[in-house]
């Protein structure tokens, strides 16, 4: 009798569970995504009893039900501003970059900018520095924005910064990722918030919209001050990119300061977060940028996220590497390309193209290392070399094309940020900045080991399986 309950017992389980599945993965395949992103979410669910399914709940849903609002918040503060293109034919742009300036403001509605001035930190120390004068010299505005916010030491002399600021009149608003954040006590952000500092967390993570939430994060790093200086790029508020007390023996990452015109495409991307998360839309009366006429450095801000209509970093990097006549130099912290960026890049390098990729040797992820060094044989039968940096966690995101073109930003070249994170990146129309740019890449380059095909090839059988295994799951990582 005993027996015969436990069976049946057995049975329901089972059979509730290849319901939950099945219904899992008709859920998937209705949603008419990627048929790669599709195949990897089946492969989950099916293989990975239980943890697929509890991985699809927590990263596989789709976050249409926040489309509309977020797109209703755009619509009414795109009415309040009146952003075009305006004439490209005096800045002097290829026709090619013309149309990937169309492309961008067609996604994005944010105009290429002409008249900008711009500083490119290529480490923590530097970018801090300059970072707390800006911040200490803030009259009128301090919006700051990042994925990470730590309550280390040079968090906490942010905070501090904030605080006072706030204390004297000045408008602080802040929005911090919370589960990129999430190690950072609450007090330390509940201190700034009795300091008069408006402080966000991007999609709190609680229950029970915990599955609803997680998968979803806010990965730019933005901030702009009085309105007329303006940070973005790949350093969060962490000590370990000062390199004190990092495991790492060099965390290497880029970051811009800017100011002119762009600052205001910046301001557009912060109010539009801003809404999104307070459901309702606040005005922002901040001063135009000053006017820069004797700076001509064209620059255009892209933004994408899960809420955006299209793909928007996708179809500009697509764009931007179809356009390379000459070369492609790419660092990443992680190279999980989709499907159409693999092939835009394989293309370009089996047409002479010099494309050329960094990433790090040591990563601060062993899972995303080994996905992204599945790649790696396939890219090099198609001549696309590769280069592991040395020293430490190399954590830049930046493309250097041809002699004319850079971007570079928060986007890491791979499915995440592609698709499930909100983040930002510069467009860079410059022959000067690409060239300092390259000069940046070619000094890393002097650290790193270029990977050789044959010697690539003999690498342990165990390593190829692991890979080959992790690669099977790369778009849902």
């Amino acid at each position: 009798m005993i027996e015969i309950f436990n069976f049946w017992i057995l049975a329901i389980i089972l059979i509730a569970y290849v319901v939950l599945v099945g219904s899992a993965c008709i859920v998937v395949l209705s949603e008419n995504r990627s048929p790669i992103r599709s195949l990897a979410w089946v492969i989950a669910l099916i293989f990975l009893p239980g943890i697929g399914l509890i991985f699809y709940l927590f990263f596989g849903r789709s976050l249409k039900s926040l489309n509309l609002l977020y797109r209703h918040h755009k619509r009414r503060i795109l009415q309040n501003k009146h952003r075009k293109v305006g004439s490209l034919d005096d800045i002097g742009l290829s026709q090619h970059h013309k149309q990937l300036v169309k492309l961008a403001f067609s996604l994005t509605h944010s105009p290429v900018t002409i008249h900008n001035k711009m500083s490119i930190f290529t480490n923590g120390a530097n970018k801090f520095r300059s970072l707390l004068i800006d911040l200490s010299n803030a009259r009128s505005s301090i919006l700051l924005q990042y994925y990470i916010f730590q309550d280390d030491e040079i968090g906490s002399r942010i905070a501090d910064i904030l605080c006072e600021k706030a204390r004297d009149g000045v408008d602080v608003k802040v929005i911090y990722d919370h589960v990129g954040s999430f190690s950072s006590s609450s007090a330390f952000f509940r201190r700034m918030k009795d300091a008069g500092v408006d402080v966000q967390p991007f999609f709190r993570v609680t229950f029970p919209q915990l599955a609803n939430r997680i998968n979803w994060r806010n990965h730019r790093k933005i901030v702009i001050i009085d309105s007329e200086i303006g940070y973005i790029g790949g350093m969060n508020i962490a000590d370990r990119y000062t390199n004190d007390n990092s495991k790492h023996n060099d965390w290497r990452d880029t970051h811009f300061r800017l100011e002119g015109e762009i600052v205001q495409s910046l301001i557009y991307s912060f109010a539009l977060d801003y809404n999104f998360l307070k459901k309702k839309l606040t005005e922002f009366r901040y001063a135009p940028s000053a006017p820069l006429p004797e700076a001509t450095l064209p620059l255009q801000l892209v933004t994408g996220g899960p809420a955006a209509k299209w793909d928007n970093l996708s179809l500009c990097f697509l764009k931007a590497i179809a356009s390379a006549k000459k070369l492609i130099y790419i660092q990443t912290p992680y190279f999980l390309p989709t499907d159409a960026l693999l092939h835009a890049l394989e293309a370009a390098a089996l047409s002479q193209v010099d494309v050329r990729i960094m990433l790090p040797r040591k990563s601060d992820s062993r899972l995303l290392q080994l996905a992204s060094l599945s790649y790696v044989t396939q890219c090099m039968r198609a001549g696309i070399k590769f280069y592991l940096y040395d020293p430490g966690m190399l954590h830049a995101k930046t493309m250097i094309i041809d002699d004319d073109f850079v971007t570079a930003g928060s986007t890491n070249f791979d499915f995440r940020s592609l698709e499930n994170n909100f983040e930002a990146n510069l467009l860079i129309f410059s022959p000067v900045a690409n060239a300092t740019m390259k000069d940046i890449f070619f000094r890393d380059a002097a650290k790193c080991t270029k990977l050789n095909f044959s010697n690539w090839k003999n690498r342990p059988r165990l390593q190829r399986t692991l890979e080959s295994f992790v690669r099977l799951l790369a778009p849902i990582l």
